[in-house]
């Protein structure tokens, strides 16, 4: 690419040639199984995790088939509420510790954090290899126990009952708890790499909103997770050995099973969801083109998430039977814990206010995600008042809410992190009309489903039951329909990139106009992710970037000598990134 056609003082790191970036850098399967690539482990864990979406995605479409009768539609005999409760046990299993926990950090965290860092891999590499290992042979405890007798315990594993039943519960926990270990090696990973790896120049209020995200989340996996690997062992103690922890029967308690349970459950909503925050703070202010408004409240609200999340697993448990000082202070502190979240959504909007704004693919789903996510924390506030959640607790309505939040919120960042982030990954541009049809498909398709399980819930419609009485039949259906638009949607989404592999076109180093670090090397990166050091800036800053308007593509400028105020940043001009 002849630099004749750039601006005077422009930087062009230019296309990559066949063998310069590391898919190329070597060949075979054993390249990729052996790898050290912080780039390669991640893309391994993306097809990981999106292969175990796809099965939990299946799981709860039969789910909603069967719902669609009030009697059951899609299981039938003597067997088909056991295999309603196997069905939803293993849906909700798989998309929390299989896709969920991991998506974000261990597949686009591995990929983005050192590329980010301006650094050559993450500080263990080794340790990162192992960790995907770690959650290759957690899935296929899973996958064992889909295929052995099943597990009908709920994704959380209650006792008494999962010390009791036939099902494979041993299998399931043994593979959560191995999952556990990949978590941690992972966060682990993270923490190291971002405090010693960082270039010079780079301070902490230098660096990315994601990566402080990533930092936040990294601490309570490795805090958290142990909690829950204690009690699934002692879960596996009590139904091998009946040694009297959770099991009334032997003097034991389940309550105390349930506060290990959510001890770490809760802090682990939080795994879930500030890596999203840390995308759509990524996604808008790059698609608005203008400086993230409040950089540092942003910053501070993650980590103080990771803090006050903590302090708030007992809201889980307003009727099992705590005093009535204990579920008003974790009421209280439920309260709490939404300020900085709320702030994260107004400095989101402050950011977008007049922004150039271009609605590219990866700009429907963030926008997706502050709708999603706002009816999400706000329905939440009614369960975590004492009052209203003696009503709603254990109804569709506990349902709904936790799906806006996990999947209106982590899927939805995970949609617009993977179509932000894809031309860097493989070096293809997608078709962004067909991205934007697939992101309003998803979007219809999610409310669709569970708007009306808020209604459902209120009614009082309970969750987790195989058959219901007539009255709720046209809620369930519509919920149905909403289900199967979803799954249309996310259907036509994972086209689009596959068809972005054959028939896209090739992607520049910066089609989007982002200023962080991974947008200063070639799409797809080299091996060692830079020819040349990357220049540290303010990660926000768009002063310098020009439109090189033949090429369809952003350029970095030389940054001019003056001085501009940080506070009234000036706005570059929009332009879709990708495939006309």
């Amino acid at each position: 690419m002849s630099n004749a056609t750039l601006p005077a003082g422009a930087r062009d790191p230019g296309y990559p040639t066949e063998r310069e970036n590391y898919l190329t850098n070597s060949s075979g399967i054993l390249s990729w199984m052996f790898t050290l690539d912080h780039k390669r482990i991640g893309l391994m864990y993306l097809i990981g995790v999106m292969s175990a979406f796809a099965v939990g995605g299946l799981l709860a479409l039969a789910i909603r088939l069967h719902l669609l009768d009030p009697n059951g539609w899609m299981f039938s005999g003597a067997e088909a509420n056991n295999i309603y409760n196997q069905v939803f046990t293993l849906h909700g299993a798989i998309m929390v510790f299989l896709f969920i926990i991991p998506s974000i950090p261990a597949a686009l965290g591995n990929f983005l954090v050192p590329v980010m860092l301006g650094a050559k891999d993450v500080g263990f590499p080794r340790l990162n290899l192992s960790s995907f290992y770690l959650w290759v042979f957690g899935a296929l405890f899973f996958v064992t126990a889909l295929f052995s007798s099943g597990l009908d315990t709920g994704w959380t594993f209650y006792t008494p009952y999962s010390t009791t039943t036939d099902t494979s519960v041993i299998l399931a926990t043994l593979g959560a708890f191995i999952l556990g270990f990949s978590s941690i090696f992972t966060g682990l990973n993270f923490i190291v790499t971002i405090n010693t790896m960082r270039p010079p120049g780079m301070t902490w209020f230098k660096m990315p909103l994601f990566l402080w995200a990533t930092y936040a989340t990294s601490i309570i996996q490795v805090l958290a997770t142990p909690v829950l690997g204690i009690t699934l062992l002692l879960l596996i103690a009590e139904r091998t050995m009946h040694i009297g922890i959770f099991d009334p029967e032997f003097n034991g308690d389940p309550v105390t099973y349930q506060h290990f349970f959510w001890f770490y459950s809760h802090p682990a909503v939080y795994i879930m969801i500030l890596p999203a925050f840390g995308i759509i703070s990524e996604l808008i202010s790059v698609h608005s083109h203008k400086h993230i408004f409040g950089y540092r409240f942003i910053a501070y609200s993650s980590i103080a998430i990771a803090l006050l999340g903590f302090l708030v697993w007992g809201h889980h448990m307003f009727t099992a039977g705590m005093s009535s000082l204990t579920t008003i202070v974790f009421s209280a502190l439920t309260f709490t814990v939404s300020v900085p979240s709320a702030i994260k959504v107004f400095n989101w909007l402050a950011t977008m206010y007049k922004g150039s704004i271009s609605l590219t693919t990866p700009m429907c789903y963030a926008i997706s995600f502050i709708f999603l996510f706002t009816i999400g924390g706000l329905t939440g506030l009614f369960l975590g008042t004492l009052a209203t959640d003696l009503h709603l607790h254990d109804t569709y309505f506990v349902v709904a809410h936790f799906h806006y939040v996990m999947v209106g919120g982590t899927l939805i960042a995970f949609l617009g992190g993977v179509f932000h982030w894809w031309p860097k990954m493989v070096g293809k541009l997608y078709n962004e009309t067909h991205g934007r049809i697939a992101a309003l498909l998803v979007f219809l398709g999610f409310n669709g489903t569970f708007l009306p399980q808020f209604v459902l819930g209120s009614r009082g419609m309970p969750r987790r039951y195989a058959t219901y009485d007539p009255e709720f039949a046209t809620l369930h259906q519509l919920s149905t329909f909403g289900a199967l638009l979803l799954g249309i949607g996310l259907l036509y989404a994972f086209v689009v990139l596959m068809v972005s592999l054959i028939k896209g076109r090739r992607a520049p180093a910066n089609p989007w106009g982002g200023v962080t670090l991974e947008w200063q090397c070639t799409s797809p990166p080299p091996y060692y992710n830079f020819e040349r050091p990357p220049v540290v800036g303010d990660p926000y800053d768009f002063h310098n970037l020009e439109w090189d308007a033949e090429n369809e593509r952003y350029i970095m400028t030389e940054p001019e000598r003056k001085l501009v105020p940080e506070s009234t940043p000036e706005e570059v001009p929009a332009h879709a990134g990708g495939q006309k």
